[in-house]
Parts: structure tokens; C-alpha cells; sequence
């Protein structure tokens, strides 16, 4: 059984020092790989320097609404050039997105707009970050005739509005949350979803599952995230594996056996 990491900050700090032995542990439990979305234009480095396609670890580059007040005209161009340059460890356009509780959606909509932009004139996917904007979101992507594919990450919004993000060609990421019991909501909506839509994240270091200490999340963990799937959409958990990894080998373009080396 393989497993995959669809978003996964495995570039950050918090990773220094330990990075093989975290990858090492991943590895031992079935993890075959992860995708790293970049955040900011500074840490884009970092990113190609850790990529390797013969150990899983892929990358995509882009613009988090976070971190859009550090960036100018220029980190789009910068962002449009490395796109084009077609590194093949680079998979996506992302994280990027929009977010109400942090910054102005105002602020943010353009960068965003931006990046839809690249993702489709390059054919890449898109990580969009959605926090209390699934509906801004939603209504962004139609705004831009978008056609391709997209994970919807940390997604715990209505089974409405997942439903409208899958008839959009979207995905919606499944991770630590739905390990934790008061996440009633967003169980019963990940519940309900066809399996198809799904694929599993850590978004390591943070949302971590329950159980583990804030910050302290880890690809290692994606086991428990998928424990927690199969129990509650009561599936076959041979066959649920090989439909979250196909889905996730669609969603970024990578053939499966390519995407995660056994």
C-alpha cells in the first residue's frame, strides 16, 4: 500500500537537522513521497534544493495571500520565469488563494487572480489556500473560465461548497482535522464526497492529527489521517489507497509510479 503527501511544508525550519530521519520514518509506514508548496519567493531556493524525483519530493512555486505585502510586480515576473523554465520536480502553481481571517481579501484577490492566470497558461494545478472564502474562491475560478485541476487545501468548508469545487475540476485535501472528534462538519462532509475527489495532506509542520503537539506534524502522520478516512466512509482500504493516490497522481500530472518510488 502507497501512500502520498499532497501538501506538505517539508521545506521549513522545523525540518532542519532532521529532514532524512522524518523522511526515513515516512518512508518505513508506507509514504511514498510528498509535494512541497512554495510561500513566498524567498523561500523558492530552498525548495528546488530539496527536490528529488528519485526520493518523492516535488515542489510547486508560488505566492501565499499571507505573504503577499512582502512582494512587488516583480516576484510575479520572477514567479512567471520559473514557471516557464519547467524545472520537472516543480508540479503547480501555490500555495496561493485567499484568506478572511488574516490580511484583506481585497489585497489578496489580485495576487491570486495572477497566479489562476499562470497556472492556466503553463497547464499546471493549482494549491489554493481558502480560509472563509470558499465562496470568493469558487466565484474567482469561474470568473476565469479555469479548466484545469486544483487541491483545495485544508478544506473544511459545506458539502455544498464542495461539490462546487469538484464540479470546477477542483480536489479537496483530507488531513489532520478530520482525526480530531469535534470536527463534526467537515467528517461529515469528507464522508459523503466521492472518493474520486479526495487526497490526502499533511500540511506538516501545522494541522497536526490528534494526538500530536501543535507544530510537531510530520508526513509520518499521514497514516493516521488515512485510518481515520477509511473509518469513516467505511471503504476498502486496499482499494481506497490506490483511488487517493491515482487522484493525487491526476491532480498534479505525474504518473503514480513516478510521482511516488517505491
Amino acid at each position: 500500500m502507497r501512500l502520498f503527501d499532497a501538501h506538505c511544508h517539508f521545506d521549513f525550519p522545523e525540518f532542519d537537522e532532521r529532514r532524512e530521519q522524518v523522511l526515513a520514518r515516512a518512508r518505513e509506514v508506507g509514504v511514498q513521497g510528498l509535494v512541497m508548496p512554495g510561500v513566498r519567493r524567498a523561500d523558492w531556493p530552498r525548495l528546488t534544493s530539496l527536490a528529488s524525483r528519485e526520493k518523492g519530493l516535488w515542489y510547486c512555486l508560488g505566492i501565499h495571500p499571507w505573504f503577499v505585502g512582502e512582494h512587488g510586480p516583480a516576484d510575479l515576473l520572477a514567479l512567471e520565469a520559473a514557471l516557464g523554465a519547467k524545472a520537472p520536480e516543480c508540479l503547480g502553481v501555490g500555495e496561493c488563494g485567499l484568506d478572511a481571517l488574516r490580511g484583506s481579501i481585497d489585497e489578496q484577490l489580485p495576487w491570486f487572480s495572477a497566479q489562476v492566470q499562470m497556472a492556466a497558461r503553463f497547464d499546471l494545478p493549482l494549491v489554493i489556500h481558502s480560509i472563509k472564502a470558499h465562496d470568493q474562491v469558487a466565484t474567482l475560478l469561474r470568473s476565469e473560465r479555469w479548466r484545469g485541476r486544483a487541491l483545495i487545501h485544508g478544506f473544511s468548508g459545506s458539502y455544498q461548497q464542495a461539490c462546487r469545487f469538484i464540479e470546477l475540476g477542483c480536489y479537496i485535501g483530507v488531513g489532520g482535522v478530520i482525526t480530531h472528534d469535534r470536527a463534526k462538519k467537515t467528517r461529515d462532509v469528507i464522508s459523503r464526497l466521492p472518493a474520486g475527489a479526495l487526497v490526502l495532506e499533511t500540511d506538516a509542520p501545522d494541522m497536526p492529527p490528534a494526538g500530536v503537539p501543535k507544530g510537531q506534524n510530520s508526513p509520518e502522520y499521514i497514516p493516521d489521517v488515512f485510518s481515520r478516512l477509511v473509518e469513516l466512509r467505511g471503504d476498502d482500504r486496499e482499494k481506497l489507497a490506490e483511488v487517493l493516490l491515482e487522484n493525487t497522481a491526476k491532480l498534479y500530472g505525474v504518473a503514480a509510479n513516478v510521482l511516488a518510488p517505491s
